[in-house]
């Protein structure tokens, strides 16, 4: 704790459960950083910083002097960027549990297509007792879409299981191990090996609908198809219409364009569909509310903060 500064003041905007938890962190080891729980009763604040997955409505009334915003989750596709003041950082949540929770995630996901599980799933259905041959993971190519904190650390996790791993993203990126690609151009080459595609792209106009027939027609016959990313990401009929054809052989999917989805949604019973309730990875309140601790320690002491969003490219 230091003497330089004024205490600060965080409001709080989020589960009261998980607050708890900031409480006892923010009690315990930042006496310097009054934690303020928000109301929608209570009159403006005076918090120069603000914690929320949803921020106030009227954010520039309620919070006047606000500074920056943490958002509670590693996209912010969800915010209504254009509605922040133009003074207020935001930055978003790079949690080190958030991650280890996304790679325990992908690398199920993929062991699960790789080793042919909805498949035998449907088989135990349907009473079938049908092997397959055990393909190994060196003789088969996953692709990561997005390699920011998340993507880069799944795709290290899949090289070191002994897949072949390529990437894309939007700029250059060089990870060793891994055959990186870059740009819409070089989309096409990047699909054209990868037996199992995971999507961890950030939502953004550039990327909405992006997985559409064009792409899937682009993967190998039978590929596999994993989204961790967000239900935008998909065109769902060319999703069913490329499970039908056999050209998309399974998926395993955490997100949808529209959650919950209805009962009646044709990917929730697909026989060749393993699905899961946008649990891939969380935000662990603990570990959350110490990088909060430390990056307003740093705003306070004038150095730059990790994890700025730029709006222009909404990441």
């Amino acid at each position: 704790m230091s003497d330089r500064h004024p205490r600060a003041t965080l409001l709080y905007k989020s589960d009261p459960v998980r607050g708890a938890v900031w409480d006892r962190v923010f009690r315990k080891e930042a006496p310097d950083i009054a934690l303020e729980v928000w109301s929608p009763d209570a009159p403006p604040s005076d918090a120069a910083y603000l914690v929320a997955w949803i921020p106030p409505e009227d954010l520039a009334r309620s919070v006047p002097k606000l500074e920056v915003l943490f958002g509670l989750g590693a996209g912010v596709d969800h915010l209504a960027l254009d509605h922040l003041p133009p003074r207020v950082q935001l930055v978003r949540m790079v949690d080190p549990d958030l991650t280890r929770s996304m790679v325990e995630y992908v690398l199920y996901a993929v062991l699960a297509l790789h080793r042919d599980i909805p498949a035998y799933l449907a088989d135990q259905r349907e009473g079938r007792w049908a092997p397959r041959p055990v393909r190994r993971s060196a003789d088969r190519t996953v692709g990561v879409m997005g390699l920011g904190v998340l993507g880069r650390a799944a795709a290290e996790a899949l090289r070191d299981l002994g897949f072949s791993v390529r990437g894309w993203s939007a700029s250059e990126k060089a990870i060793p191990g891994v055959d990186c690609f870059a740009g819409p151009e070089a989309l096409p080459e990047f699909l054209a090996a990868c037996e199992i595609l995971v999507c961890l792209l950030p939502l953004t106009d550039a990327t909405r609908g992006l997985l559409k027939a064009a792409v899937f027609s682009a993967l190998p016959a039978g590929a596999g198809l994993v989204n961790v990313g967000r239900g935008g990401h998909v065109v769902e009929a060319d999703l069913l219409a490329a499970l039908e054809s056999g050209q998309v052989s399974a998926a395993m999917l955490d997100v949808l364009a529209t959650e919950p989805p209805a009962p009646d949604h044709p990917l929730l019973r697909h026989p060749r569909v393993m699905l899961t309730p946008h649990v891939a990875s969380a935000t662990h309140p603990d570990s959350a509310a110490r990088q909060v601790i430390r990056a307003i320690r740093r705003h306070r002491d004038g150095l730059p903060m990790e994890n700025v969003v730029d709006r222009r490219q909404a990441y």
